[in-house]
């Protein structure tokens, strides 16, 4: 009997060995080991509306159970054409403009797998959302990162402009962002279009926290897309799902808004990677999009009371915090707790105080950039929130 000779063969792809699994995800199951309160992953803890869950159910007992067409039924794509007129003012093509795809997740990494090329660069805040960095990678593409800074956010139009060359293919956004609740203004849009202009590039935008936007005083805040600034319809790709505005993040159900010769490039790319999502899902999508605006009205004031739950809870704690305008994250600063780390720190936190957070250090491409912060999600019932308040009034400062 012969033995086989050891492998000297790299089995795991350089690709794969070049980022981590989500932490935020992880921190999810941190929580349920120790019994903690998940303030960290951004999905509801309460119940999805009652009259878009039973469309769904109603489309399964229907034997609405097979492949939809790939790119998307048919019914859905024309509510979500609709839906898009009525928010943002644009005519979409439902045959040749928009891809349904499997949550927005799926729809950024085929975006960017349909148009970018080995070695071109995507231009990328941070801090950004975790799925960011790994997507650039996946596609081969090199991330250019961009700061944007406390205390509102803020980018520098200097920074920003060296970042863009003949190389760069793309900008990513996330507006409303996660994880800082930024809302971008008009004027900051008007200056990254610009730059896509004069660079010949394109914009992914992630646009699902859309209709989760607060007012500040008087100020009010509104959501722009980069497809309505002027010249950036055809250079722009939306990226949406149905998960945060309709709180039914499990059911991974996204779609992609882009120019026609962008689109069909997005679905041969979705055909591949999942074929297609869930249809009874797509069926309820359809019934949840056509929904009138008092809708949207009482979800953004559902989680502005969230928002003013949890602020002062994280303030009285002692965690210097950056009141978000948009989406249902809150920032914080720790470094009045005397901590090393923010790793450090979220473990203190979810094993002796019992509330799950996010290190800030996953959100930059550096980790040490967010050594000192950590997110709070307040996507949660009151008392979920009030119950993280409990134990968060007993974290004491190692100063």
């Amino acid at each position: 009997m012969t033995t086989a000779a050891p492998s000297t063969r790299r089995h795991v792809s350089i690709k794969a060995s070049l980022f981590t699994e989500s932490v935020i995800r992880e921190m999810t199951r941190e929580a349920i080991k120790h019994g903690a309160v998940n303030l960290s992953q951004g999905f509801p803890d309460f119940a999805a509306p009652d009259d878009i869950k039973r469309v769904a159910m109603q489309a399964i007992a229907a034997d609405i159970n097979q492949y939809a067409i790939t790119w998307g039924a048919r019914d859905f794509r024309e509510s979500i054409t609709k839906k898009t007129k009525w928010y943002l003012g644009l005519d979409v093509d439902p045959e040749t403009e928009l891809t349904v795809t499997c949550g927005s997740t799926e729809g950024m990494i085929a975006a960017m797998m349909a148009t970018v090329n080995p070695g071109e660069e995507v231009v990328v805040f941070e801090p950004y959302y975790e799925n960011y960095a790994p997507d650039a990678i996946l596609t081969d593409a090199r991330p250019r990162y961009v700061p944007l800074r406390a205390p509102d956010w803020s980018f520098n139009n200097d920074e920003l402009r060296a970042a863009f060359n003949s190389k760069t293919k793309a900008i990513i956004i996330c507006n409303p962002n996660n994880p800082t609740g930024k809302v971008f203004t008009r004027d900051e849009m008007e200056f990254i279009a610009g730059l896509c202009q004069e660079f010949d590039a394109l914009c992914f935008t992630d646009e699902i926290y859309e209709h989760i936007i607060y007012s500040r005083g008087e100020k009010e805040i509104q959501h722009i897309s980069m497809a309505q600034i002027a010249g950036m319809r055809e250079r722009t790709v939306i990226v949406n799902s149905m998960s945060k505005t309709y709180s039914v993040t499990g059911w991974r159900v996204g779609y992609c808004i882009a120019p026609a010769e962008i689109t069909g490039a997005i679905r041969k790319v979705h055909d591949f990677l999942t074929v297609g999502a869930a249809a009874p899902l797509q069926a309820a999508g359809a019934y949840a999009l056509s929904l009138p605006p008092e809708y949207y009205l009482r979800l953004q004031a559902e989680y502005q009371r969230r928002r003013g739950l949890l602020l002062p809870v994280l303030n009285n704690a002692g965690f210097k915090t950056y009141s978000p305008d948009g989406a249902y994250y809150i920032m914080t600063d720790i470094s009045g707790f005397g901590f090393a780390n923010d790793v450090e720190f979220t473990r203190h936190l979810i094993g002796k105080v019992g509330v799950a957070c996010v290190p800030g250090s996953s959100f930059y491409s550096v980790p040490e950039r967010g050594a000192q912060q950590v997110r709070f999600c307040f996507c949660k019932k009151d008392e979920t929130l009030l119950l993280a308040g409990e134990r968060l009034a007993k974290l004491q400062s190692r100063i």
